[in-house]
């Protein structure tokens, strides 16, 4: 709104360094914004946004850590028995040769709709019938 005001005033004969000074911008900003008027209309006057950095994993690799995560992981192959930050990301440089923060791992996951928080890992030789007994006992 301030640059189509100082714009308004430019074309009813005020100077560059009173419009400026009038919509609190520098003289030199007001000319800039001038040159992009002329040269692409009102549209340019409007706030844009920066695109943004350029997302680490594409679409099909987020889907494929997605399927990893909720696969789990295989304490034979992998040596862990639940994945943690830490562990994604050394699977996410063994797999896709891209280097990441634990943070931005954990970025990650939310951005799929995961959560850091796994339920307790259970050991593949447990004793159910012991553990009932246990619970028994007075």
């Amino acid at each position: 709104m301030r640059r189509l005001l100082a714009l308004a005033l430019l074309l009813d004969g005020k100077s560059r360094e009173e419009a400026a000074r009038q919509n609190g911008m520098q003289r030199q900003t007001l000319r800039d914004w001038v040159h992009r008027y002329n040269a692409e209309g009102v549209a340019v006057l409007s706030s844009r946004t920066a695109p943004g950095p350029k997302p680490s994993l594409n679409d099909q690799q987020m889907a494929e850590l997605k399927a990893l995560v909720i696969a789990g992981p295989d304490p034979a192959t992998d040596g862990v028995v639940r994945w943690r930050c830490v562990d994604l990301r050394e699977q996410i440089i063994r797999r896709f040769s891209v280097e990441l923060h634990e943070r931005s791992v954990a970025k990650l996951l939310r951005k799929l709709d995961l959560t850091r928080l796994q339920p307790r890992p259970y050991h593949p030789k447990k004793d159910a019938a012991g553990q009932e007994a246990l619970k028994k006992l007075p």
